[in-house]
């Protein structure tokens, strides 16, 4: 099973990331976990300007650390000063954190490059799982989550991560799905979900561990049907991989795909509606 043993909790004073944390610190599975929070104050022209972000910056994190009210040894405050994005990064190294959890406007394509979207930078350039939630998105008590599943090592890992919280929550239920394109199953006959070749070892494992599940093999846009089975089964997360697709020589540069909001991940983290757990190792 999946180990959670250090958190980053990216949070700047607004949004839903705090509620996202309290929600998750009532699964076992993260409840042994060390949070570090982290609260980032930008550079400013002026000394006096520094001066007054800087007792702003510590009033919004003492007011975070009070409202998580979280174990004082297995919890860290941190105040940093710096460009947020750069930052967050280099506290997510430096740590070697299992998780980073994010607050997002869910900007969509330019919109969060000419925006300066943080959430967006980070997941450009980290190679871990990060969870991002949308500032207009209900955070509810972690009960259904949707994972999309195909052939890739991302995909069997965030599995691996829905049974590891899943496992100790009662009444817990697990959706799998494989979205396949009209044009590869246009000539074939419609198969029942249990007997799809990519969900069949995800159904065994989840009946091993006693968690209940349903099958859902849809056709389509794999985005767009995701969300819409997201949208139709009230989920409270979505879990999916993100696999890295840059040569080693540039993981420190952008995906310009990714960043332009032409990939899949990218498409889930602007549409969906409930937080999305993007899964890279």
């Amino acid at each position: 099973m999946v180990s959670m043993e250090k958190i980053l909790l990216a949070d700047s004073g607004t949004g839903q990331s705090e509620a996202m944390l309290k929600v998750l610190m009532d699964i076992p599975l993260f409840q042994r976990s060390h949070v570090t929070v982290l609260h980032v104050v930008p550079p400013q022209v002026t000394a006096e300007a520094m001066t007054n972000k800087w007792e702003e910056g510590g009033k919004t994190l003492a007011r975070a650390m009070q409202a998580l009210q979280l174990d004082p040894n297995r919890s860290t405050a941190m105040l940093k000063e710096g460009e947020p994005k750069d930052v967050v990064c280099q506290v997510a190294q430096d740590i070697d954190t299992n998780l980073i959890i994010m607050g997002s406007r869910g900007l969509k394509r330019l919109q969060a490059i000419l925006k300066n979207s943080v959430s967006q930078y980070v997941f450009q350039l980290v190679d871990r799982p990060m969870l991002l939630v949308k500032d207009d998105v209900y955070v509810k008590k972690i009960r259904k989550i949707l994972v999309t599943l195909d052939s890739s090592e991302q995909s069997q890992q965030s599995l691996q991560l829905a049974f590891s919280m899943l496992k100790d929550i009662k009444g817990g239920q697990l959706f799998l799905v494989h979205v396949t394109s009209d044009l590869k199953t246009s000539n074939l006959p419609k198969r029942p979900a249990e007997s799809d070749p990519v969900l069949i070892p995800a159904i065994q494992e989840a009946q091993k561990l006693g968690i209940k599940y349903q099958c859902v093999t849809p056709s389509g846009k794999p985005g767009q049907r995701i969300r819409q089975l997201a949208d139709d089964a009230d989920v409270d997360l979505l879990i999916m991989g993100s696999p890295e697709r840059r040569p080693s020589v540039a993981k420190g540069l952008p995906d310009l795909d990714r960043l332009l909001g032409g990939s899949l991940s990218d498409y889930i983290r602007i549409e969906a509606p409930c937080p999305v757990l993007l899964v890279r190792f």
